[in-house]
């Protein structure tokens, strides 16, 4: 069980709901209460099928399908991750949606690549590697969920405050992006390294 709540407590921090609002900050603002549980529904289901398809084959998908090492998504992934945390630092919360792109299909937007990134697919993989099937499964659908959970009460709670308090919620949205961007960036530095200690093992 401590194993279970450990691996759920791994990808709940590298998803990071506090983070992914900001991230959606104009769906949040633009959809109606019971439209973003929808969307987020979806997006939820489309995150926890791709995480589990990589918790149960694991490095076969790099090694047999992509004929890569695991190290070199991480190192790339790790770059990808460091743009986006940079053109965050930057920009502030526009860059998610430059990034992302107008798409209209949300739900689908939203899981790639606010859910699903460089950081969640790695633990997808850690957590395989540590646990049995089913343990690993649960381990990413509990972690998934709480995250979906914590991002609708979140929209809950914009929604109640943002008539009474608008320029302070645009303050903060500015402010919590920038800051947590950081945290980003220095996950994606640690991704890269992890990635070239292991090229540099093998020699």
């Amino acid at each position: 069980m401590s194993e279970l709540l450990r691996s759920s407590a791994l990808l709940l921090v590298l998803l990071n709901p506090f983070l992914v609002i900001i991230y959606i900050i104009d769906v949040v603002q633009k959809l109606q209460y019971s439209q973003f549980i929808k969307v987020m529904v979806r997006a939820g289901l489309i995150a926890t099928a791709v995480f589990w398809s990589f918790a149960i084959l694991g490095d076969a998908i790099f090694s047999n399908f992509v004929q890569a090492e695991f190290a070199s998504f991480q190192i790339f992934g790790g770059i990808v991750f460091l743009i986006i945390g940079l053109e965050f630092v930057f920009q502030g919360p526009k860059a998610i949606k430059i990034l992302r792109g107008d798409s209209e299909h949300i739900a689908g937007a939203i899981a790639m690549p606010v859910l699903i990134g460089p950081g969640t697919i790695s633990a997808s993989v850690l957590i395989g590697k540590r646990n049995d099937i089913l343990p690993s499964c649960l381990s990413v659908l509990v972690g998934v969920l709480i995250t979906i959970v914590i991002i609708i009460a979140l929209k809950a709670l914009h929604d109640y405050v943002r008539p009474r308090k608008e320029p302070l919620i645009e303050r903060y949205i500015e402010i919590v992006g920038r800051i947590t961007a950081l945290f980003v960036g220095t996950v994606s530095v640690q991704m890269i390294m992890d990635g070239l200690s292991v090229w540099m093992s093998r020699f």
